[in-house]
């Protein structure tokens, strides 16, 4: 059978049940799977657990999901431009497990290369490191964290080939790359799909062995912090 589906809805068919967990790409509003977010909404699945650098903005991305109340738990890096994720956590209603940025990307990218956990510096001696093995070594302490092995993926690329290949264009790459990897299922939108052999071999960012299905669709382009500077008089 072949990757490539009608639309986000098709290309979820079978795939969702509540209390999942999902790890999904994308940086604040850049590169992040918006239509799966939507087919994941509208599919009326609860109980889930999003491995994701934020949430969006309150009524994009996964922000979409939290006011459904669809989201149990966050493992997140960044809490912030969301205020009904804050609200939400504040008051005990969503869990939240802090991770550092690159350690986030680390759990996800390790368990896409079946490596269970890896130890690092980073947390040692603040709340990150809390309930977590410590071992030393050459004489410094580092913690382990343990890979992120995921239900399901979703990403987004710019280009495919229909057997997966992706292509990601400029910062939306971000945490698409290692999200891909760690999911037992990994579902990618994309901007087109081209046939095998018009993507440049040397140019493919991630390999089409970790795309399972994939879909192209019409995607909202925000810019998430608009900065302009006034004009100067002339």
């Amino acid at each position: 059978m072949g990757k490539v589906y009608a639309n986000a809805t098709e290309a979820l068919d079978g795939i969702l049940h509540d209390g999942m967990l999902i790890a999904s790409g994308g940086f604040g509003l850049s590169g992040i799977p918006e239509l799966s977010l939507k087919a994941i909404k509208e599919s009326g699945v609860k109980d889930l657990t999003f491995a994701s650098n934020n949430a969006g903005v309150d009524d994009f991305g996964i922000g979409i999901l939290l006011q459904t109340k669809q989201v149990k738990k966050m493992i997140s890096s960044y809490v912030g431009e969301n205020a009904e994720f804050m609200r939400q956590y504040l008051s005990g209603e969503l869990e939240l497990e802090f991770t550092p940025q690159g350690t986030l990307a680390e759990r996800m990218r390790s368990a896409g290369c079946g490596i269970p956990g890896f130890y690092t510096k980073t947390g040692v001696g603040t709340v990150i490191a809390e309930g977590k093995e410590v071992k030393v070594f050459n004489g410094e302490e580092y913690i382990l964290e343990e890979g992120i092995f995921a239900d399901l993926s979703i990403v987004k690329a710019w280009k495919a080939d229909t057997t997966g290949n992706l292509v990601f264009r400029k910062t939306a790459r971000n945490f698409n790359p290692p999200a891909a990897m760690c999911g037992k299922i990994c579902v990618v939108e994309v901007e087109e799909i081209v046939e095998p052999g018009e993507l440049d071999p040397d140019g493919i960012h991630l390999p089409g062995v970790y795309v399972h299905r994939l879909f192209a669709g019409q995607h909202e382009k925000r810019i998430e912090q608009r900065t302009v500077r006034k004009r100067e008089e002339a």
